[in-house]
């Protein structure tokens, strides 16, 4: 006789596309699975009446920890895992939908330290990032030597604050945002698709190179392919101890 699982908690931060897909899936899908919905939370609380039950809307983000979740979903801006990433580790477990947040280094370390304080896992799902957990599993085991990923989308699928591409127009062609281990690409020739490459390097002359074209219209953040990605990130988090664990 098949057994539950126990359940999972699950607050969801952020009700764009993506919160609304993850929203409907726990819902509709997650008794099953050992989710159940805890709280929405949304920058504007109105766009959740008649959407979500009452009962789940989650007016103040501050009073989070009042509903005992077990894993936190972000989907809603970076500036929230800068803000809240701390607290949430500090309660929860934290499945991050905007991994930008985590090119600031200095946030990226404190968020690493609060996951191995807490015993907290702090979850980067692989999204639309292609062979994500093999690369984890060559980095694991020590033979990765180097890794670059540049993200390209249309300028409207970016959500930036400040001026930055503000002034962008069609036709412009690419333009590069950020630069590190990584690039980030505004690029109006991509008006179907949000395209991912990754480079990795391992030993002894190992390499691989993949380019991942994912549909996505004009002004969509998220690309179509990702929304079910997604959803199979939150279901293995389980709790993998106090560390970083890409899913």
């Amino acid at each position: 006789m098949a057994t539950s699982s126990p359940s999972q908690r699950i607050g969801v931060v952020g009700y764009g596309h993506l919160g609304q897909y993850l929203v409907e899936r726990i819902l509709k899908d997650g008794a099953p699975l050992g989710l159940t919905l805890a709280f929405v939370w949304n920058r504007n609380s109105d766009k959740l009446k008649g959407l979500v039950p009452d009962e789940l809307i989650l007016g103040d983000l501050s009073f989070f920890a009042d509903r005992r979740c077990d894993v936190i979903v972000e989907v809603c801006h970076p500036q929230i895992v800068k803000d809240f990433g701390n607290q949430f580790l500090a309660q929860s477990h934290l499945l991050v939908g905007s991994p930008s947040a985590l090119s600031d280094p200095d946030l990226n370390q404190k968020l690493r330290q609060a996951a191995q304080l807490h015993g907290r896992t702090l979850y980067v799902p692989s999204g639309a990032l292609w062979g994500g957990q093999d690369i984890q599993r060559l980095n694991d085991s020590g033979g990765l030597k180097a890794l670059f990923i540049r993200m390209s989308k249309h300028p409207s699928c970016f959500r930036l604050t400040g001026d930055v591409l503000s002034d962008w127009t069609e036709g412009e062609g690419r333009r590069v945002l950020f630069r590190g281990s990584g690039e980030i690409v505004s690029d109006t020739a991509l008006s179907d698709f949000h395209v991912v490459e990754v480079e990795v390097t391992g030993p002894a002359g190992f390499s691989v190179h993949t380019v991942r074209r994912n549909p996505a219209k004009l002004g969509a953040v998220t690309g179509s392919a990702t929304y079910n990605s997604f959803w199979n990130s939150l279901v293995v988090c389980k709790g993998h101890g106090g560390r970083v664990y890409l899913c």
